[in-house]
């Protein structure tokens, strides 16, 4: 009887033995457990620095897309209500409504200047006129629109600079005298005592490549 109580004791305490043996993991399964952590958390990190660039990247091309729209409005403002008004140059007064050309208003490529109307005076309160001169250049790769305060200004004065894009290389500037005859063709020649039936200005971005864009003008 004694014999018979022994072996089932024995065989408790063997598989007693066995399973203390198997609790727990070993030094070998943490190691490859870590490292498979490891790889899921890099292969994460990588994923979201990706879309965070992305997104970087998409802001940077929003905020570009809309300056460039904005520069497109203000020189369509302008063109749109370009007047045939003759301004004073240095206490001079100058035959021509346009002018402009290469290197003009110490442009590095093309400039162009007018004078146009519908500059906003409640009520004339401002001691000015509603015309203002306009000119653009370009200077440092930023395409810049000049004005002042008033269109005949003593000799002297400057005119206040706004930068109206950036990232531009070349910048140039044709006319088209005429619209719905022979004579159809777009100009470099910029100087004209007459205001033209449109204006077209070509710039070069690093951004966009080539931009040409067409602005009638309001005769």
């Amino acid at each position: 009887m004694i014999e018979q109580l022994k072996h089932p004791l024995q065989n408790l305490a063997q598989y007693q033995r066995s399973a203390g043996k198997q609790a727990g993991f070993t030094l070998l399964e943490i190691l490859i457990a870590m490292s498979i952590f490891a790889m899921i958390a890099v292969g994460a990190t990588q994923i979201l620095t990706r879309v965070t660039d992305s997104n970087d990247l998409s802001n940077e091309r929003f905020e570009q897309l809309q300056e460039l729209q904005r520069a497109m409005l203000i020189m369509e403002r302008d063109f749109l209500q370009m007047v045939p008004r003759k301004a004073r140059i240095n206490g001079q007064t100058s035959p021509l409504v346009i002018a402009g050309g290469e290197f003009e208003l110490d442009s590095q490529d093309y400039a162009f200047s007018f004078v146009r109307q519908g500059w906003h005076n409640p009520q004339m309160r401002i001691k000015r006129s509603t015309q203002q001169g306009v000119a653009y250049r370009l200077v440092d790769n930023q395409l810049e629109r000049l004005y002042s305060n008033y269109v005949d200004n003593p000799i002297g004065s400057e005119p206040k600079t706004r930068v109206i894009l950036k990232d531009i290389e070349s910048f140039k500037v044709e006319i088209l005298r005429e619209v719905g005859t022979d004579k159809q063709t777009w100009s470099n020649n910029l100087n004209s005592p007459d205001l033209p039936a449109a204006v077209a200005i070509i710039l070069q971005s690093t951004v966009y490549g080539e931009i040409r864009r067409e602005f009638r003008v309001a005769l």
